[in-house]
């Protein structure tokens, strides 16, 4: 009896002990504590995740990270970045080495399923293509039979090309398999591989990395869906809640009319919306476990949606790629946030 008595004790010292390191290894909480967002992001993608000329990381996905950052610290620019490669990004969120994932990352029912992750939404909805030389002569992935196809590993792209080539009557290709963006890019230029293949939208960016980009052409075929979005660890959900709504903001924000340059006068706006995003009514920013300003922190600082869409992947960016599927819900595209009420 008193064994069991004594393992009872155990199991309930152990249950509380336990419950203690989660409550301490809270995302929210440790965050605040370091005082910074560890952000994983790519190892260098014009428009999604790249540092410019002074070392300064820009992008879509880079922006993702500074408005959690606005959010949470109230001042976006406390984020730190992680360089990751497309083989060690998993892992590293896993690990708990950095504490969103935000690196061009296609949303699928394994990776959602059964590495320990959530996705918390779509950034970007993208599209797996295909980059030539103009000099090839091929207007159609359809004529592609036999190419040699430059592929970065540990993406979704492997399987995409097998798919589409089985699919399309058996075509027969040779994979020539990179580690990084940069080898990917290198190999193509230096004639290893006939096609580069990726999300369109690194297609658009790497042809930007070409030393003849004016030689290439994205061919017109898109041949996946690739939902490309945040994502956290699993069994966090604050923390994968304040990530959800702070991408949620910034598409609430542009469909709103708010922008960066015009958020401090709507601060006095009767719209009931308006008022509701900028925290001036309920619901406060307590539900999320952040202060009142959280949403104006965001949109200040970093921005509308499409604020961030235009400087760095758009009509203010040198890829020049238009909204298409990524505009607004009411214009046409696919973007849409639930309401703040």
């Amino acid at each position: 009896m008193t064994r069991m008595w004594n393992a009872g004790i155990a199991a309930l010292l152990a249950l509380t002990s336990a419950g203690k390191v989660w409550a301490a290894e809270s995302t929210l909480d440790s965050v605040k504590k370091k005082g910074f967002v560890q952000c994983g992001v790519s190892d260098g993608l014009p428009g999604f995740s790249n540092p410019d000329a002074k070392g300064v990381w820009q992008g879509m996905d880079v922006d993702v990270c500074r408005a959690v950052a606005a959010a949470v610290l109230g001042d976006a620019g406390k984020v730190k970045y992680v360089s990751l490669t497309a083989k060690e990004r998993f892992t590293a969120l896993q690990s708990g080495e950095v504490d969103i994932l935000s690196r061009n990352t296609t949303w699928t029912l394994t990776r959602d399923a059964s590495l320990g992750l959530t996705f918390v939404g779509t950034a970007y909805y993208d599209g797996q293509g295909f980059l030539v030389n103009k000099s090839l002569g091929v207007k159609s992935a359809k004529e592609l039979d036999g190419a040699a196809i430059c592929i970065q590993s540990g993406t979704t792209t492997e399987l995409n090309v097998a798919d589409y080539f089985r699919a399309n009557g058996g075509m027969k290709y040779t994979p020539v398999v990179f580690d990084t963006s940069d080898q990917t890019v290198k190999g193509f230029e230096s004639g290893r591989c006939d096609v580069l293949t990726s999300d369109q939208s690194q297609l658009y960016a790497l042809k930007v990395k070409l030393s003849k980009p004016e030689e290439a052409m994205v061919l017109p075929e898109v041949i996946s869906k690739e939902p490309l979005g945040p994502a956290v660890r699993q069994g966090d959900d604050q923390w994968f809640k304040i990530v959800r709504w702070t991408l949620f903001a910034m598409l609430n924000a542009e469909e709103a009319g708010l922008t960066s340059t015009n958020v401090d006068g709507m601060l006095k706006s009767d719209n009931p919306d308006v008022r509701r995003l900028l925290g001036l009514e309920e619901p406060k920013g307590s539900v999320l476990g952040l202060d009142d300003k959280w949403a104006y922190h965001i949109i200040k600082q970093v921005g509308s949606y499409g604020e961030v869409f235009d400087r760095n992947v758009g009509s203010g960016s040198p890829l020049k790629i238009d909204r298409g599927i990524n505009a607004l819900w009411n214009k046409g595209g696919f973007m849409y946030a639930p309401p703040v009420r």
